[in-house]
């Protein structure tokens, strides 16, 4: 697969670009490869720059290399397919990841193969509206005191966005049921002693000139942000950064550009080394023993299946139909609704198509099962359906490079606009990998 372009610029307020995280991340490797090792891992993806289309991948993509490592996973709903999530345990893997867009790393909380058994209990600090970074590191001193007396150590970070993260390692075989439910009783003890400044409850109507400390990040299905990832919440590209508790009591500057967190790490080292190795235990017995002894189990096997509605994928809906007026046609689910290209060969021959936009409607359930809605079949003749990734651009710049995964349409495309100047609406359609289109 052809790899997306390296001088693709993701926060325009900086000139920050594709290849300058990459750089940053085989950098900091050192540091952070530990802490993802074996760690199931979401991540999120922006194929063009930051502010544009974005979306969580916990899938491993079509286009994933074979030598990726990947870790299979059941979904939490009986009968659908399980989720292969990727695990990154080499810079190799690292560099790939960021290539193809995955700026944000959100690991899970445990490790393969022990995927019930919770390496920590995290405490994710959100500021509500008229609170800030600030209310946050008081509401984190708060917080190591009360574990403290518990005779737990903790750990502190700046998420990169607006808040904090407490760490608290355990590294024994404590289960996701028991973090969760000790990081709700902290949460709770907290909000009740310290009302006008603490909130645990969910509902974002209490958070107001409040720190919400969310236990809920616990949950065997939930991830946090990683130390030493990149951030893409605001213009300019800051760092989910460790912190010593002095800094968090002295309120120090607590933003970290990627340059600022290099230094840092040059002079302090891994300040977050002690939460791979430090070994803990939830106090007393309430929160209850280890992991469950039989997990769920788990299988190799990857269906192959349309795309769901509303999927935090990356995965869309793609349609190739045979009309009597215009020959064949192809509809891409872009954020809800079809966006319609009528097909023809191009005329300087060779495999690729030209594609003459010819406008959007919605996007109607029944495509998701691979059938023709009853009002369409006696206009159009279902050719191919399935699911496309979006590997980078926009539908707004006028450049798409596609991934297919369908039985007529498969493999790695370029759809563009042949002259985005001019005001005419075509297109073409070019196969990057192969081409499959059997007739």
């Amino acid at each position: 697969m052809v790899m997306p372009r390296s001088d693709r610029v993701l926060f325009p307020a900086s000139g920050f670009t594709k290849k300058d995280a990459v750089d940053y991340y085989r950098r900091v490797a050192k540091v952070l490869l530990p802490h993802l090792k074996n760690v199931p891992l979401s991540f999120k993806r922006y194929p063009d720059a930051i502010g544009g289309e974005s979306f969580w991948e916990k899938d491993a993509p079509s286009f994933t290399p074979k030598w990726v490592k990947t870790v299979t996973v059941s979904r939490r709903g009986e009968g659908e397919a399980d989720i292969r999530y990727i695990v990154v345990n080499d810079v190799k893997t690292l560099t790939w990841l960021v290539e193809a867009g995955g700026i944000e790393l959100h690991p899970f909380l445990h490790r393969a193969p022990k995927l019930d058994v919770a390496t920590s209990v995290v405490f994710d600090l959100d500021p509500g509206t008229g609170a800030g970074i600030d209310d946050c590191c008081d509401v984190a001193l708060l917080l190591r005191d009360a574990l403290a007396a518990l005779k737990l150590k903790s750990f502190a970070k700046v998420s990169g966005s607006k808040g904090l993260q407490v760490y608290v390692p355990l590294n024994t075989n404590a289960s996701h049921e028991a973090t969760e439910a000790f990081a709700r009783f902290v949460a709770d003890t907290l909000a009740r002693a310290h009302p006008k400044r603490i909130v645990s409850k969910m509902a974002k109507q209490l958070r107001a000139k409040r720190v919400f400390i969310d236990w809920s990040q616990n949950a065997g299905y939930k991830t946090t942000v990683s130390v030493y990832s990149l951030r893409a919440k605001r213009e300019r590209p800051y760092i989910s950064m460790p912190l010593t508790w002095a800094e968090v009591e002295k309120h120090a500057p607590l933003e970290f550009t990627p340059e600022a967190a290099l230094r840092r790490i040059a002079k302090k080292g891994d300040l977050f080394a002690p939460v791979l190795k430090l070994k803990q235990r939830l106090p007393g017995s309430r929160w209850g023993g280890g992991a469950p002894a039989a997990a769920r189990k788990r299988t190799e096997k990857r269906t192959r299946s349309l795309p769901k509605e509303k999927s935090q994928s990356g995965r869309r809906l793609f349609v190739v139909v045979k009309t009597d007026q215009a020959g064949d046609e192809l509809w891409l689910d872009v954020r809800g609704k079809f966006q319609r290209w009528i097909l023809r060969p191009d005329r300087e021959g060779g495999s690729q198509l030209i594609a003459l936009f010819a406008g959007q409607f919605a996007v109607q359930k029944e495509y998701y099962s691979g059938k023709v809605p009853p009002e369409w079949r006696k206009r159009v003749k279902l050719e191919d359906a399935g699911s496309y990734e979006l590997i980078e651009g926009s539908y707004e710049r006028r450049r798409l490079d596609l991934w297919f995964t369908g039985k007529v349409l498969s493999g790695e495309w370029i759809l563009e606009k042949i002259n985005p100047e001019e005001s005419h609406r075509s297109w073409r359609l070019s196969p990057l990998l192969r081409l499959h289109l059997p007739r």
